[in-house]
């Protein structure tokens, strides 16, 4: 664990550590690389929700490494993960960290540059879910990064990245389990293969 990881902060258990992953910070990705000021606003997909400005640390960063619209599972070993889920998601892989999108996405993949922008920290507090961070006044960014090829920059993190005709087999399975799990854009996954037929 980094020693500077605000471990006792977070109200679950966050994900192991990657490669080369460097100081704790708070961070958002955008395929726009023109931003700069982060203005509280009511996600889409929960109008009842507060405004909010959404932040990602970096522990959690690789959760981002994806086209911004691009479905992907991913999961990781927790202290509750039985050895019998251990071995049934990590038997055959020497990562603790596996993600997980579909096919039809890898062109993009491939395609996509990522601007990451940091933010200021002072502000922000965690959210209930481990590695997501918010406030509710604007924030500057006071950093930004160009992200590119994902491809490669999750082998060079020691991520496992698989590529899958559908994302449901997986996500199913995982979501019921006790592995750490973050599920993201999944309203843009291919209909489950039971439901082709």
């Amino acid at each position: 664990m980094s020693v500077d990881y605000p471990e006792h902060l977070l109200p679950r258990d966050p994900a192991p550590p990657y490669a080369g992953e460097g100081p704790f910070a708070l961070w958002h990705f955008s395929e726009d690389p023109s931003l700069g000021e982060f203005r509280p606003h009511v996600p889409a997909t929960n109008p009842a929700a507060p405004p909010l400005v959404w932040a990602v640390d970096t522990r959690h960063a690789p959760l981002f490494w994806f086209p911004r619209d691009c479905p992907r599972g991913c999961i990781w070993p927790v202290s509750a993960t039985t050895a019998q889920d251990r071995e049934r998601f990590f038997w055959a892989s020497a990562a603790d960290r596996i993600h997980v999108m579909e096919a039809s996405w890898l062109a993009r993949m491939q395609a996509c540059r990522l601007y990451a922008y940091r933010l200021e920290a002072r502000a922000f507090r965690p959210y209930e879910v481990g590695g997501y961070w918010v406030c509710d006044e604007p924030v500057q960014a006071v950093g930004r990064e160009v992200i590119d090829d994902l491809v490669g920059r999750h082998a060079d993190a020691g991520i496992e990245l698989r590529i899958a005709p559908s994302i449901w087999p997986f996500w199913r399975r995982a979501a019921s389990s006790t592995v750490g799990f973050s599920g993201l854009r999944l309203r843009n996954a291919a209909p489950h293969p039971a439901q082709l037929g």
